[in-house]
């Protein structure tokens, strides 16, 4: 399994990266981004719940000491990213939120020196360098500024911050020695809660009760863009740093951007998007070999 944890996260970013097309249609339905999000999490609890309960009860099985990393893991790091990401989108263009989003991994990096003491390679800030330019580029941010305005920048860096604590969380969270399937329950189960907290739960009722085709689009949203990836990346996580997992999942913003271009007219901008994709792939291999020679 170690070496297939760099693919684990490439397949979590790869997932993350369609995010957009789900949020545009819940948008157009006039649901707001937190009664998305609590659409994405209540179906991924549920059904990561039950999945425990008929497969595997021990998942359940956490010490109130060790609460925080699931609280944060969950409420911090899911729900309020997911808000903050969903609004950047709802401000900008997919590509300008996936950009401001992926200054995470410059966010873990610090975060990991400072708490895991973790170094700070020449490779891995090379990396994370050329990820970021990389984002930049093939965002069309570097060569017209995108769809920018300042709440999509808070929002957009609100969501870079959240996300990144979520690898800081889950890595606290395995070095107490709980599974990664322990942590993306939690992590569900008190983003749910979280959001149910603050809407309006009608309007979501009525979207997900109001056809069979809409409660299979909403149940097809939480698995893809929550379950899968959130399994995939924390499972990834446990063997690799969380700096190197955050590199890694930089191919997001490339697949969020391809999602725009085909889906909603936002052109790739040649030779910039291709230079951009180009450098994101180079800085996941580049680590890649750190992390194969490291094994």
């Amino acid at each position: 399994m170690k070496k297939l944890a760099v693919l684990l996260v490439v397949i979590a970013g790869t997932l993350w990266g369609i995010i957009g097309y789900f949020v545009r249609a819940f948008l157009e339905l006039g649901l707001s981004s937190m009664q998305i999000v609590s659409i994405r999490m209540v179906i991924s609890a549920v059904l990561f719940s039950l999945f425990a309960l008929i497969f595997n009860r021990k998942l359940f099985k956490i010490k109130l000491k060790d609460l925080w990393c699931f609280l944060g893991s969950g409420i911090v790091s899911v729900a309020f990213f997911s808000f903050c990401y969903f609004k950047a989108i709802e401000y900008s263009s997919l590509s300008v939120a996936s950009i401001l989003l992926y200054t995470a991994p410059i966010f873990v990096m610090l975060f990991s020196a400072l708490l895991f003491k973790e170094k700070l390679t020449a490779l891995k800030i090379v990396s994370v360098a050329l990820a970021f330019m990389g984002c930049l580029f093939v965002t069309g941010v570097i060569s017209n500024g995108g769809n920018i305005t300042l709440a999509s920048v808070l929002y957009g860096l609100g969501s870079g911050v959240c996300y990144a604590l979520y690898s800081i969380f889950s890595r606290f969270a395995l070095d107490r020695n709980y599974s990664p399937l322990t942590i993306t329950l939690y992590t569900f189960i008190f983003a749910s809660i979280a959001s149910l907290c603050i809407i309006d739960i009608k309007p979501v009722i009525n979207v997900m009760t109001n056809s069979l085709n809409d409660l299979v689009f909403c149940i097809a949203f939480a698995i893809l863009s929550c379950v899968l990836p959130y399994v995939t990346y924390t499972l990834g996580l446990k063997y690799i740093a969380p700096s190197t997992a955050s590199i890694v999942a930089s191919i997001e913003p490339v697949v969020a951007t391809i999602t725009g271009a085909i889906l909603f007219n936002e052109a790739v901008q040649f030779p910039y998007g291709y230079i951009g994709i180009a450098l994101v792939v180079l800085s996941i291999v580049l680590i890649n070999l750190h992390t194969k020679k490291k094994a």
